[in-house]
């Protein structure tokens, strides 16, 4: 998957994880950001533990739960 695919996946992975999150991110702008760094953590986690990420939905789905995971940590340290 290319760079460019992972910050599109990334950012529509963003405003999904702010939607979830409920008031508890960082404005539609943050949470886009975190969301592109969500996809690249998101599909590392996944490597990691045996999924492979292939396919769109399967990349939404790592980018969402990597952004998830990034805005629990960042407001657990705020």
């Amino acid at each position: 998957m290319g760079i460019l695919t992972l910050i599109l996946v990334g950012l529509i992975a963003g405003y999904l994880a702010g939607l979830i999150w409920k008031g508890r991110g960082f404005g539609i702008g943050g949470n886009l950001l975190v969301g592109v760094a969500g996809s690249f953590f998101g599909r590392f986690l996944f490597n990691l533990v045996g999924f492979s990420v292939y396919g769109f939905v399967a990349q939404i789905v790592a980018a969402i739960a990597g952004a998830i995971v990034l805005l629990w940590i960042i407001n657990r340290i705020r």
